[in-house]
């Protein structure tokens, strides 16, 4: 594995989100600072939205780490394909309350108790909704009922909503403006530019204990920034190949031409055969789901819960990708490093 060959302490660019690479970009801090101008506020929404791969689930998993247990009790959700009853039973779920067999009303009443207890020992509950994109305006809808719960002077609850753009145009619609009365901040997480997607590779390296080793010239990282756009997961899918390229080969310096290689090759295998059309969208706008019958309604949610978990299943198999090129490999080296004679010379014993 590439780590042992580098001297690095675990992969810097593993797909899953992982709060110890947090790396503090202008637009990161700036979102850190609205998470944390959020908190201090303690009510109403809190939105967030940044393309696919951008960060949104590292800068949550970073606030989490920060966020003082004896004062705050979260609860994070990240499957949103659900209609609006099943979304009151994710939330009294991730709160750790019992919601098997209960009827809405019993959710109601049940996180309303919870809600008031965490008050009655000084403390503050925060939702925080992830993939808000794939939420249904009625869900939205619902999620807003949930600020109600308040007592004479405060709020019993406050929500976090982070998703892609198109999350935008579900806040922007007709029957949202209650919601947005009460949203008191909002911020779009943009890409990294060239600098920051430089220092943001060179952070991650020196995360796992990076002093040089490999090395990439100008011309290399002008050609991760061109093929990333500033995404940091679509940088980690490229720099983890790259390492894994260098390991094979044994280089310990990158070029413009060996991004360029490594990239061809990712290009290439994401192409279809010949003749072969791309697949029907399966996942169906969160506006839409409502409108369904529940049949369609389920398959759809299974779909959104196979697209939550593929990022860490790619990693997963990526790592077993990896196990089985480094053992071909060693075969390969023993191969070549044999003598022909200690090959030939069992069949010259036998005659």
């Amino acid at each position: 594995m590439y780590e042992t060959f580098y001297g690095f302490s675990a992969k810097p660019f593993q797909l899953r989100p992982d709060p110890h690479f947090f790396f503090g970009s202008k637009g990161h801090k700036r979102a850190m600072a609205y998470l944390e101008y959020g908190l201090s506020q303690g009510e109403g929404f809190i939105i967030v939205t940044g393309e696919v791969g951008a960060g949104k689930t590292t800068l949550v998993r970073n606030l989490f780490n920060r966020l003082p247990s004896d004062q705050i009790v979260a609860a994070h959700i990240v499957n949103t394909h659900l209609d609006p009853e099943d979304t009151l039973r994710m939330v009294v779920s991730a709160f750790g309350l019992p919601y098997e067999g209960a009827s809405k009303t019993d959710l109601l009443t049940r996180l309303e108790k919870f809600l008031t207890e965490v008050d009655r020992q000084g403390k503050r509950a925060l939702l925080v909704i992830d993939e808000a994109q794939n939420l249904s305006a009625r869900t939205v809808e619902e999620l807003r009922m949930l600020s109600n719960f308040q007592t004479d002077d405060k709020s019993l609850l406050q929500t976090f909503l982070l998703g892609q753009p198109e999350f935008r145009a579900t806040l922007h619609s007709p029957g949202m403006q209650q919601l947005r009365q009460r949203v008191i901040a909002s911020y779009h997480l943009g890409p990294m530019d060239a600098q920051e997607t430089r220092a943001y590779i060179e952070h991650r390296l020196a995360t796992v204990g990076w002093s040089g080793d490999p090395a990439f010239d100008e011309g290399a990282h002008a050609a991760i920034y061109a093929y990333s756009g500033g995404i940091p997961r679509k940088v980690n899918t490229l720099l983890d190949r790259v390492l894994l390229m260098g390991y094979l080969e044994e280089m310990h310096a990158f070029t413009e031409a060996d991004i360029s290689a490594v990239i061809s090759d990712i290009s290439e295998e994401f192409q279809l055969p010949e003749g072969q059309a791309a697949p029907v969208q399966e996942t169906l706008p969160g506006a839409a789901l409502g409108s369904l019958p529940q049949e369609l309604r389920t398959l759809d949610q299974r779909v959104g819960e196979r697209r939550v978990a593929s990022v860490e299943v790619l990693d997963e198999r990526m790592m077993r990708l990896e196990k089985s090129i480094v053992s071909v490999l060693s075969i390969l080296k023993k191969i070549v490093a044999t003598p022909q004679g200690a090959v030939t010379q069992p069949m010259d014993n036998q005659e």
